[in-house]
């Protein structure tokens, strides 16, 4: 994020964080892999979630529901890290003030 626009940051799987703002591709495949490529010329992949075989598969539209979190918290006005989680049964993007 750039100028007055507060930075929003993405939980990778490995534990490191993402600014948003690096983000140019996102992909959910079928096994519930998540990865995101990063705008540099190395055209870098990071996993954002593994999947999991015990808690199910995200939704088929959980990239969509990122990108959406991301547009929120980006006008709440302040540092924001977002998340996937885990809870009810169920896959959730989660953010919290940083």
């Amino acid at each position: 994020m750039s100028g007055t626009m507060p930075e929003v940051w993405i939980a990778a799987a490995d534990g490191d964080l993402i600014r948003a703002d690096a983000i140019v591709i996102l992909r959910l495949d079928k096994t519930g892999r998540l990865t995101v490529q990063l705008r540099d010329e190395a055209k870098v992949s990071v996993s954002l979630l593994e999947g999991s075989a015990g808690g199910g598969n995200p939704p088929a539209d959980f990239h969509r529901q990122l990108i959406r979190m991301i547009a929120e918290v980006a006008d709440s006005g302040s540092a924001q890290v977002i998340s996937a989680r885990h809870v009810d049964g169920g896959w959730r993007w989660i953010s919290e003030p940083l």
